[in-house]
């Protein structure tokens, strides 16, 4: 009977640890540049393109919202299973995403949209139900003021 008790309150907090779908956190400094997050679709749909590998695509759309130009200098998924297992993580940094033809630089109040698709082998297909994901933007204004943001994003198949 302890064992049982035991295993239900250890569920109860892998299942606290798993951050909400939706969540933002948000970094700046005051009178400077600033942003704000945001993922579509959420959740993000995994696609299968062939045997084990799966395409995830979505797009982030990153607003400035402090009124202060902004450079983005990176954007970055880490992939978790339930109770924050990290299984894999994909960043792109400033230079890899003008090489997908995106700017980054960010007018003040400005919000252009990114869009990804990684791919990558689940040979686990139950891994879908139960996912999530944080995606990572840092940026910086023509200070070098940094401001960050972070959402959480679950993913489906």
């Amino acid at each position: 009977m302890k064992q049982l008790a035991f295993f239900a309150i250890a569920l109860n907090v892998l299942a606290c640890a798993t951050p909400q779908p939706g969540t933002s956190r948000t970094s700046s400094t005051p009178g400077h540049g600033a942003i704000g997050l945001a993922v579509r679709p959420n959740p993000i749909v995994a696609r299968n393109v062939g045997g084990s590998t799966y395409e995830f695509p979505f797009d982030v759309s990153v607003r400035e919202t402090g009124g202060r130009a902004v450079t983005i200098n990176s954007v970055s998924l880490d992939v978790y299973a339930p109770g924050g297992i990290r299984l894999g993580s994909n960043s792109y940094d400033a230079a890899r995403i003008a090489a997908l033809g995106y700017s980054t630089n960010i007018p003040g109040n400005g919000e252009p949209r990114y869009h990804f698709a990684p791919t990558r082998s689940v040979t686990d297909e139950r891994l879908f139900s139960g996912v999530y994901g944080e995606v990572h933007v840092a940026a910086a204004d023509d200070t070098g003021t940094p401001a960050t943001a972070v959402t959480t994003v679950t993913v489906t198949r």
